[in-house]
């Protein structure tokens, strides 16, 4: 073979191997975007999302609560931040339901090169690094929410950082729809009641089964000692898992609000590029374009001075609140209406986000 045949061999192999192009299907996987916040307290009563983007938490049941922060790491090179989770309310008694889930949720038209439900299905491998406040196994678990089906495998935690490496294998039943909506979940089970973990792990893919779906995992609530740390998320196609995909915080922040965005501040309008115009007692018009098209029509809501949703700040009058989004769009909010409160000819500013999460 010749050395320009090598050469082209070799372009041939690390193309099919995943190390060329864009590889991480994972949006902020090393959780450098975090634009809701950098810390949230009391969390377990219902989930949502917190600090680090696309991040989402999920609670059923339990009475464990923790701190999330966006935190500032020196001691994993390459990596700056890290979502962590800290136990400061223990749940020692766990009910059959109960859940706590760390989730990663992805549209369908982004899993397309798995080639899921055929005959050439792909594998799938999932990396990420990760360390605790001592010993602790957890599980993580894709789950496909088109048709119901799920896979899952344990992982050890311990007080330094490891890159865990799970490879799934490629499933031929079950179709990934073609389209924005939610179809598969990543899903790291932190702790789970006997409804989830009293059958025997689904390290294959099956038809769901909700006692095979956290066997033998630890609890993150079981002491107020329990921190979680995660960074380095990445999904991409093989069994081969390649060095962490680096993309740039402006490339992160643009792909993270496809699904979130807001304005510069929250509970101070008057930061906000969000101006309005009254023309009468009931109409304000005017609005904003957002600097990235959403994934689906947004739910929009508006913020006064004072931080009130609902709520607008009228220029040299009190905040008026009660106000609405009339009329919103992928691309931005065009309107906001309330049937009295405004004075005619006045202008107003208002704080604003746009949500249209999976």
């Amino acid at each position: 073979m010749t050395k320009a045949a090598e050469l082209a061999k070799m372009g041939e192999v690390l193309t099919n191997s995943q190390l060329g192009g864009r590889r991480n299907i994972v949006i902020n996987g090393a959780m450098q975007v975090a634009q809701r916040g950098t810390s949230s307290t009391g969390i377990g009563g219902s989930g949502g999302y917190f600090t680090c983007d696309r991040m989402f938490m999920d609670f059923v049941s339990t009475a464990g609560r923790l701190t999330q922060s966006q935190a500032t790491i020196t001691d994993l090179p390459g990596f700056a931040n890290a979502l962590k989770l800290d136990c400061t309310t223990a749940d020692t008694s766990i009910a059959a339901d109960e859940i706590t889930l760390l989730q990663y949720r992805i549209e369908g038209q982004d899993l397309q090169q798995f080639k899921k439900g055929t005959s050439d299905a792909e594998k799938m491998t999932v990396s990420f690094y990760v360390k605790g406040n001592g010993n602790a196994t957890y599980i993580c678990e894709l789950y496909d929410g088109d048709n119901n089906r799920q896979i899952s495998k344990t992982f050890s935690v311990t007080s330094s950082w490891n890159r865990i490496i799970l490879t799934y294998d490629g499933d031929t039943t079950g179709a990934f729809d073609n389209d924005n909506n939610l179809s598969m979940y990543v899903l790291f089970w932190l702790h789970s009641g006997s409804n989830y973990n009293s059958g025997t792990l689904s390290t294959t893919w099956s038809s769901l089964t909700q006692a095979n779906r956290a066997v033998g995992g630890s609890s993150f609530f079981s002491s107020t000692d329990n921190e979680f740390f995660i960074t380095g998320l990445q999904l991409e196609v093989g069994e081969q898992a390649t060095p962490f995909e680096h993309r740039s915080f402006g490339e992160e922040l643009a792909l993270c609000q496809r699904y979130y965005q807001q304005s510069t501040s929250i509970a101070n309008a008057t930061s906000s590029p969000m101006w309005f115009y009254s023309y009468n007692a009931s109409e304000a018009w005017n609005g904003n374009r957002f600097p990235v098209e959403m994934r689906a029509n947004p739910t929009c809501v508006l913020y006064n001075n004072a931080g009130t949703a609902g709520g607008v700040h009228q220029i040299g009058s009190p905040d008026i609140t009660g106000v609405t989004v009339n009329n919103s769009s992928k691309q931005g909010i065009f309107l906001a209406y309330k049937n009295n409160g405004f004075t005619a000819d006045k202008s107003h500013v208002a704080g604003w986000t746009a949500d249209s999460e999976l």
